[in-house]
């Protein structure tokens, strides 16, 4: 008996399998609701990012985020802060051994309103799609989706 191949079916579209979408949320949506923090194009390519990068607004309030308050505990402020983020994702990814997503170790000052020296703490480097398929690099918090 000879083997011959199956007719070819004509594409089924996720339409077709599930229906119509009743609901869509895009980065673009995360970006314009907070969801999502952008960082600027300047400060992520000078740290060595050829792609759009942004931080959700978790990894944003624990690793970024500073005020004039907050310099009542040590003196930092939110540029530099988002430098060494960026910096050592630029690094974690470096390190990397592939794949789409890494984690980075980060040691900050966190924002208690005691501390005084940095702890570790660990984010999330995923590169994946935007809404127009282009690749680009979300950082969070390891337990986020």
């Amino acid at each position: 008996m000879r083997w011959s191949p199956e007719p070819e079916q004509p594409a089924v579209s996720v339409t077709d399998l599930f229906g119509e979408v009743i609901h869509g949320y895009s980065r673009a949506d995360a970006l314009a609701d907070g969801a999502l923090v952008a960082v600027g194009d300047d400060i992520a390519r000078e740290a060595g990012f050829g792609v759009p990068v942004a931080l959700t607004a978790a990894a944003w309030a624990d690793c970024v985020a500073w005020t004039d308050e907050d310099n009542r505990q040590t003196y930092q402020d939110e540029s530099g802060r988002l430098w060494d983020v960026l910096w050592m994702t630029r690094y974690a990814i470096r390190l990397s051994e592939g794949g789409s997503s890494c984690t980075v170790e980060l040691y900050r000052v966190p924002r208690d309103g005691e501390s005084h020296e940095s702890e570790q703490t660990w984010l999330l480097a995923t590169c994946g799609p935007d809404d127009e398929g282009e690749p680009v690099i979300t950082i969070s918090l390891p337990d986020e989706d």
